[in-house]
């Protein structure tokens, strides 16, 4: 059994790729040739296991075609993952026009039996006072973000390919954390990371924000469940603990045994350095970590049960307690945090 992975570089996807080679897969990893892809396995597969890069790109049909040719199951982990970018476009380009490439490069491949697709929490909208399932749909009355949209436009897709008789099984990590790249779909370690260097000292708003954090190694476990077990067609939220950031903030002062931020940060404070951090973007080209749609997004709850997957797939999420201390000291390790 061949498996092409899409998204192969990424953090989420670099840690599959480890996990399934070791697990004895032959696996073709699409990259760009502008990828860094030190997050991909460096050493030679054993077990009869192996490691193919094919170079393309999810929004350049024909190298995603090649990519398909003889391959039995897709990761379609694939994705554009920041909060704010200059050209808005590029969003639907990967996010969509990917998926849409993929899905049309898997029929005229004839050959895939079952393709995971790797959604977004942001695809089913917010929960505002209630904890959704995966029987929730985006209402798509507002977005917080060009990001949010774009998953949620995907979803879309992916739902009526499924009606149509694609083989697809979609899944939804939620905050997704853990050792791996530090890129912007590692968020929670990139607030660590400001946290700890005295970037932002208080509190982010006044915690009444609430999102379900994913451990990535649990997110990766996930994936090839539901390449195993998943039933076609079906949806699976690969979430985990609901908290807020105040409460990631509160662990993470008791396993480092540092001081809790003594003050909250009002998020009209932090849109106007949003702001601020766009217009600097604009003019330097380097993306902000802060921006006025990350504030949007914090004005709301994110709350999600994975109990689908826990009944059917076996998903066992660590708590958010014991991910942290796995990652607190791996960060330290790297020496961009200090305590």
């Amino acid at each position: 059994m061949k498996i092409l992975l899409t998204g192969a570089s990424g953090y989420l996807g670099g840690r599959l790729c480890h996990a399934l080679v070791n697990r004895g897969y032959t696996v073709r990893a699409l990259v760009r040739r502008t990828s860094d892809l030190s997050g991909l396995p460096s050493s030679s597969p054993t077990d009869g296991a192996s490691l193919e890069l094919a170079y393309g790109d999810v929004t350049d049909y024909p190298s995603l075609l090649d990519a398909c040719s003889d391959c039995d199951i897709i990761f379609h982990t694939a994705a554009l993952v920041e909060p704010w970018l200059p050209d808005h476009s590029r969003f639907f380009s990967v996010n969509v026009g990917g998926l849409k490439n993929l899905l049309q490069a898997a029929k005229e491949t004839k050959t895939i039996n079952k393709i995971i697709y790797t959604s977004s929490f942001f695809a089913f909208g917010p929960t505002d006072g209630y904890i959704a399932d995966e029987n929730q749909i985006h209402l798509e009355k507002a977005f917080c973000t060009e990001y949010e949209k774009s998953k949620a436009a995907a979803d879309k897709v992916a739902l009526q390919a499924i009606a149509e008789g694609m083989p697809i099984v979609p899944v939804y990590p939620g905050v997704i954390y853990g050792p791996g790249k530090l890129t912007t779909g590692n968020v929670v370690a990139q607030l660590l990371i400001e946290r700890f260097n005295w970037r932002l000292p208080g509190y982010i708003g006044r915690g009444n924000d609430k999102f379900s954090f994913s451990h990535v190694d649990d997110v990766v476990e996930g994936h090839i469940a539901a390449m195993e077990k998943g039933r076609l067609g079906e949806r699976y939220l690969l979430t985990g603990e609901n908290a807020s950031f105040r409460h990631v903030f509160d662990i993470a002062a008791i396993i480092t045994g540092t001081a809790r931020p003594k003050f909250n940060i009002p998020l009209g404070l932090i849109e106007v350095y949003g702001w601020i951090s766009v217009l600097f973007a604009r003019i330097t080209g380097k993306l902000p970590l802060i921006s006025p749609p990350t504030v949007h997004v914090l004005r709301h709850q994110w709350a999600y049960t994975c109990d689908k997957a826990k009944l059917e797939l076996d998903y066992r999420p660590i708590s958010l307690k014991d991910g942290l201390e796995e990652m607190l000291p791996w960060l330290k390790s790297l020496g961009v945090i200090k305590y």
